[in-house]
C-alpha cells in the first residue's frame, strides 16, 4: 500500500459514477483515501435533495460498503482543527482539518478555487482534481487503474453498459483527460 493519502471531498463522492471509480481506485493500494463521517453526510444529503428516487437506506448501504472496502478510511478528531483555518468558504475547513489530522497529501475536489494553494501549502496539502488525480494513477500503474474502470462497468448490469456509454459517463463526470486515455484502451474495459 502507497503512504500517499487523500481525503475526498463530497463533491467526488456524488455523483456516484465518480464515486464508484474513486472508492474502486482506492482499493488498488496505489493510495489511501480518507473521509469523515461528516464528508458522509455532506454527499448523502446532496443526493437526497437531487434524487428522491433514493432511499436514506440505500446511501446508508452506499456508506457502509465504502468504508468496508476502504480500510481505515475514517478521520476522527478533526473537528478541534476547523476553527482554526481559513479558507474562502469556511463550510471548507472540515475538509482541511481532516486532512491535517491523517497526515494527507492531498484533497481530491472538483471545486479548486475553495482549497488555494496558499493556504492548503501551510498544511503540506495540495488540491487534485478528479481528472489529474486519475491521470496521474494512470502514468503510476495504468493496469490497476484499467482493472479497476473495468470492474466498475462490468458491475453496471441493469442494463449492461457498453464501453462507449461507460466512457461518456465519465466525460459527464468532468473527467476529460482520463476519458482520452481510456478510449485507447477500449479493450481493457
Amino acid at each position: 500500500m502507497s503512504s500517499f493519502t487523500v481525503v475526498y471531498d463530497a463533491n467526488v463522492l456524488y455523483p456516484a459514477p465518480l464515486r464508484d471509480l474513486l472508492v474502486r481506485l482506492a482499493t488498488t493500494g496505489l493510495f489511501r483515501a480518507r473521509w469523515t463521517e461528516r464528508i458522509h453526510e455532506e454527499w448523502m444529503r446532496n443526493v437526497l435533495l437531487d434524487r428522491p428516487d433514493i432511499s436514506q437506506e440505500q446511501l446508508l448501504r452506499t456508506r457502509s460498503l465504502m468504508d468496508a472496502h476502504c480500510h481505515d478510511c475514517l478521520v476522527e478528531n478533526y473537528e478541534g482543527l476547523i476553527d482554526t483555518l481559513t479558507l474562502p468558504d469556511p463550510d471548507d475547513r472540515h475538509v482541511l482539518a481532516a486532512a491535517i489530522r491523517c497526515g494527507a497529501d492531498a484533497i481530491i475536489t472538483a471545486n479548486l478555487k475553495d482549497f488555494p494553494a496558499h493556504e492548503l501549502g501551510k498544511y503540506g496539502v495540495e488540491a487534485i482534481h478528479p481528472d489529474d488525480f486519475i491521470v496521474n494513477n494512470l502514468d503510476l500503474n495504468i493496469a490497476k487503474v484499467l482493472e479497476a474502470a473495468n470492474k466498475q462497468r462490468r458491475s453496471l448490469k441493469h442494463p449492461p453498459v457498453e464501453v462507449d456509454s461507460f466512457l461518456d459517463r465519465l466525460l459527464s463526470q468532468g473527467l476529460p483527460q482520463t476519458v482520452e486515455i481510456l478510449r485507447n484502451y477500449k479493450v481493457a474495459l
